[in-house]
């Protein structure tokens, strides 16, 4: 969907329908533009804007909770409830659809492209400023020699090369090594690799006994509890880095400060 013209009045009662793009929403435009998010946006195990997302009314995606609402613009992911989109398109509603972005450059791309529509080009400005300048101070180039970090989740899985996951290393100064040690099948890494080959460093999402179901436990394996003795291990919570927004600064300062960490002990050996 192209942008408005100039001169179009900005609208007035916009839904998202998708955790992504209820984020980068919140942080770009007032709330009382804003009829209705996804269901998860004032989650905080997920949503890096739970506090700010708190009492917009939301919806699951169903279409007649969304008409309700009478929406002059609906945002959704590339993915995001296909029949409900296809059938709002059909109704002639203004819908916006937002690729997943899985990097950097991708993040900015999602952001300008919400706010071009939304008619908030200035506060994309801002944001991405304050972004740019936060993963500035803390740039470390990826050599051969960095420090490596594998993210170990539940049922084993991982992130390797180009995930978003995998640019939050990056930017961190951070070697992944999931690629090395080369993933499954859906994304899996062995526990048998990792404690073959141990990365500096742990990613986990969440403390290893959050999860209390039998595909979580890998994560109480005592093998990976030898591994993070002898090895940093850091919980990133999944509301900082599971979408591509500007909060991903947020992850990333706090792996660059593990970094520095490392570094420092390096250096004094």
């Amino acid at each position: 969907m192209p942008a408005p013209a100039l001169g179009d009045a900005p609208p007035q009662r916009i839904v998202s329908l998708n955790l992504c793009t209820d984020q980068i929403l919140v942080d770009l435009v007032p709330r009382g533009r804003i009829s209705a998010v996804s269901h998860l946006a004032a989650d905080p195990l997920v949503s890096a804007v739970a506090e700010k997302a708190r009492g917009i009314p939301w919806t699951r995606g169903e279409a007649e909770v969304v008409l309700s609402y009478v929406p002059d613009l609906v945002i959704a992911g590339e993915y995001t409830t296909p029949a409900t989109v296809a059938l709002l398109e059909r109704l002639g509603l203004r819908v916006l659809k937002v690729p997943l972005a899985s990097d950097i450059a991708g993040l900015r791309t999602v952001t300008y492209q919400i706010a071009d529509v939304v008619g908030a080009r200035d506060e994309a400005d801002a944001l991405l400023a304050e972004f740019d300048r936060r993963l500035r101070a803390i740039a470390s180039p990826v050599t051969s020699d960095a420090p490596t970090a594998v993210v170990y989740q539940v049922n084993g899985l991982s992130a390797g090369p180009g995930s978003l996951a995998d640019a939050v290393l990056q930017a961190a100064g951070f070697r992944n090594l999931a690629g090395e040690l080369g993933l499954g099948p859906g994304g899996q890494l062995a526990l048998e690799a990792l404690v073959a080959t141990p990365p500096d460093v742990i990613v986990l999402s969440g403390p290893v006994n959050e999860y209390r179901t039998a595909v979580a436990d890998n994560l109480r394996h005592p093998a990976l509890a030898a591994i993070m003795r002898e090895h940093a291990s850091v919980t990133l919570p999944w509301r900082l880095w599971l979408c591509a927004t500007p909060h991903l600064a947020d992850a990333v300062e706090r792996l660059a400060a593990i970094r520095d960490e490392l570094e420092r002990s390096r250096a004094v050996r």
